[in-house]
């Protein structure tokens, strides 16, 4: 894409992107670039002023000294605990887990420690069959950016 500026012979001038600059010589030629005040088809490149990009900003400060430290709750502490400890002792199983969880409940699979993803109904039938199961309160580690 281009942009020109242009004039009529009325002087009135202004801007218009274009697909190229044939692309404009082409749609000026068939007569389709008329001035959008007066309807003039006898219109012509005009002055340009080119696109000045501003220099670079100089980076940022340091924060004063006195800044408040950013702390962390007892609660976000603890949760990152619990995170850490079930991805550390328990088998991450992905979309399979309402599979192993009711694989390992009717004992044809050996019992372990498993995490997983499942949808809303299968996880509402593991809890009616009685396999003990709880959401977590985080996203497994692989699942996170």
């Amino acid at each position: 894409m281009i942009r020109y500026a242009l004039k009529c012979p009325n002087g009135h001038r202004f801007e218009s992107w274009f697909q190229s600059a044939t692309g404009f010589d082409r749609l000026q030629a068939a007569g389709h670039v008329c001035c959008p005040e007066c309807g003039a088809a006898e219109v012509a490149k005009d002055l340009m002023t080119p696109k000045v990009r501003p220099a670079r900003k100089k980076p940022a400060e340091q924060a004063p000294e006195n800044t408040p430290q950013v702390t962390v709750s007892e609660e976000e502490m603890a949760l990152a605990e619990l995170k850490a400890k079930i991805e550390a002792e328990s088998d991450y199983v992905g979309k399979d887990f309402a599979k192993e969880a009711r694989a390992m409940h009717d004992g044809t699979a050996p019992e372990r420690s498993i995490y997983g993803e499942t949808r809303l109904d299968e996880a509402k039938e593991l809890i009616e069959e009685g396999v003990p199961i709880a959401p977590l309160p985080f996203k497994p580690r692989r699942k996170m950016n």
